[in-house]
């Protein structure tokens, strides 16, 4: 069937005569559907669930129990608690939040659309003050329930896209054609990039086509590349380090998608002997705390994780700095730290 219109004014929460109209059923039929109750023909069933998943309708959960139909929490999406990334933009979150009255709930998507999906679905379902998720690529089904969920949405982490509502982060394409000049300035022309998560983490493919671009804003190419589709850590980027300098032993320059990886690529150089800066350049992306706890400082550039955190909150919580109200797109400029794995220009 095809997608039916979504409302004309984004700030209104959908409905079950939305849902009705949409499927061309009563809206008891579609309660009752929607609840899994009462008899119901399957082909009318499918068509209900369907017109609900196209338009991005959500149960209310907390129908009837209150006044307002919200509840003082903000549902804060993130692909994951394991790195060392999100936690720092979910501290810069809670603590913004701290005298607001408003309360975030975490939830975890692993990378994955189908599980943002769910996450999502149940999230709204309470329905939240307002939602604050990673990232910009999103499936039609999430999509639409962000885009009709009549509450504020901020996208965080990346402006390199465009918004449902707000949006504060910063631009993964520049960041990475930022990082190839300061690189090809120190001298450096045969890179390898080694990135993890690469077909899912979307921000770490930006950075790769904007270090692209920059090299070949210079005529040259990267040499070597080396991806994982697993979690950032130091083993892997042992390894992955390994099996590229196998491969490609006159490369002068690994590049890293992250700090995690780049910090073991780091370790694995330096037990082997390899001169670093001088003979092997190194960078990674993110700027996390561990780094200054390496034997030799990565070079890398801060993500303004915990800036990004507590901006998106503020937005929320109905505090724009702008003074505006929606549609906000706050992008930050980061910073790089060339560390002890760059030579100096």
């Amino acid at each position: 069937m095809s997608t039916p219109p979504f409302p004309t004014d984004n700030r209104r929460p959908l409905t079950l005569r939305d849902v009705s109209e949409a499927s061309g059923v009563s809206e008891m039929t579609v309660s009752r559907v929607l609840r899994n109750r009462g008899d119901v023909s399957e082909a009318t069933r499918e068509r209900v669930l369907a017109a609900a998943k196209s338009l991005g309708y959500v149960p209310n959960k907390i129908a009837g129990a209150l006044a307002s139909q919200r509840v003082n929490l903000v549902a804060v999406i993130v692909p994951s608690l394991s790195n060392l990334v999100f936690p720092d933009v979910l501290t810069g979150i809670s603590r913004t939040l701290e005298d607001t009255g408003l309360q975030p709930v975490f939830g975890v998507t692993n990378y994955r659309p189908e599980r943002e999906e769910a996450v999502l679905y149940e999230m709204l379902s309470w329905r939240p003050t307002g939602v604050i998720i990673a990232g910009l690529e999103h499936s039609e089904a999430a999509r639409a329930m962000m885009m009709n969920a009549g509450i504020p949405i901020v996208e965080i982490m990346d402006v390199d896209g465009e918004a449902i509502d707000s949006v504060v982060g910063i631009s993964h394409f520049r960041a990475g054609h930022e990082m190839a000049k300061a690189i090809l300035a120190a001298g450096y022309r045969r890179i390898g990039f080694l990135g993890t998560k690469m077909p899912l983490d979307h921000r770490a493919r930006k950075r790769m086509e904007g270090f692209e671009r920059g090299l070949a804003e210079a005529g040259l190419k990267l040499e070597d590349r080396e991806f994982y589709e697993g979690g950032s850590a130091l083993a892997k980027g042992r390894e992955m380090t390994a099996a590229m300098l196998a491969r490609s032993p006159d490369l002068d320059f690994l590049y890293y998608s992250n700090d995690m990886i780049g910090a073991g690529g780091l370790l694995w150089c330096l037990e082997q002997g390899i001169d670093v800066p001088g003979r092997l350049g190194l960078a990674g992306f993110n700027g996390v705390d561990l780094l200054e706890g390496l034997p030799r400082r990565l070079a890398t550039m801060d993500a303004c994780r915990h800036e990004i955190g507590r901006r998106a909150a503020k937005l929320v919580a109905g505090q724009s700095e702008a003074g505006l109200v929606g549609g906000e797109r706050i992008e930050l400029e980061p910073t790089i730290d060339m560390g002890d794995t760059i030579r100096r220009p």
